[in-house]
């Protein structure tokens, strides 16, 4: 009787544990542990990269510190900042597993997407073209028939070290980061991006489902830095013309920031 008795209260206990897990919303979560943990890329230049100092640095990371200063507004004390890799075949379930708060990344928002996650405003937009080495036939989408394309190898580094050995004609992602492999490659000017974007990639800091409190945080700390410049000072910063990766923003995609911006 005792150990039946003893199972039913450890049993309820699990289940009071787990309820009591997922009611906890970002925020309680962060101020419970001190810890805002931020899943980014080790190896996708300028956003999350580790440099030549060995310093893990990027555009999402100093976007990313934006949200760490408004969280500790907003709790009223002192936060650690705690960065993660993530990948894209890991960062979903870190998220949902509580491993991670947040992921600032290059994570393109989708409908799919957002049956697991929830994502912020948009605060970068680009699409997929080709990268190639300098002289190849393939110009866009039109020419890739036939010939070997990769995509989704495992990170960035292993896509470009597969295209310098000749093991596939093109590497296909997003164009701001094939940008980047071209900028951090040992001879540059030996590849080429080619092609008009084919795709739409909306970028978008990713969270738990259902937490509207620090969606709105997350948002806030965006649009501030959209409308009071900093955003700007940060694009300089990591892709303008002194940049990591050179890529300069157009009319439209600043007008599609300002936008989302909406009134206080």
């Amino acid at each position: 009787m005792r150990r039946t008795v003893t199972a039913m209260l450890t049993t309820a206990l699990i289940s009071v544990l787990a309820w009591t897990a997922m009611a906890e919303t970002t925020l309680e979560k962060v101020s419970r542990t001190g810890t805002l943990a931020v899943g980014t890329r080790t190896g996708s230049p300028p956003f999350g990269f580790i440099n030549r100092q060995n310093e893990w640095v990027g555009f999402s990371i100093d976007l990313a510190r934006l949200v760490h200063r408004q969280v500790e507004k907003k709790l009223g004390k002192a936060i650690r900042f705690e960065l993660k890799e993530t990948v894209p075949q890991t960062r979903i379930p870190l998220l949902t597993s509580g491993a991670v708060d947040l992921i600032a990344g290059t994570m393109t928002d989708t409908r799919a997407r957002r049956e697991s996650v929830d994502f912020s405003l948009t605060f970068f937009v680009t699409g997929a073209q080709f990268l190639v080495k300098k002289g190849s036939p393939v110009r866009g989408i039109q020419q890739i028939a036939g010939r070997r394309i990769g995509a989704q190898l495992p990170d960035q580094p292993a896509a470009f070290t597969a295209l310098a050995q000749g093991k596939i004609d093109a590497y296909t992602n997003d164009g701001i980061q094939l940008a980047g492999l071209k900028a951090k490659a040992p001879n540059p000017a030996d590849y080429e991006i080619m092609g008009e974007f084919y795709s739409y990639e909306p970028y978008g800091m990713a969270m738990r489902k259902n937490d509207s409190d620090f969606r709105h945080v997350v948002n806030v700390t965006l649009m501030e830095a959209i409308e009071g410049g900093e955003y700007f000072r940060l694009y300089e910063k990591w892709f303008g013309p002194r940049g990591e990766v050179p890529y300069p923003l157009s009319e439209q995609a600043r007008s599609f920031l300002l936008m989302q911006v909406v009134p206080k």
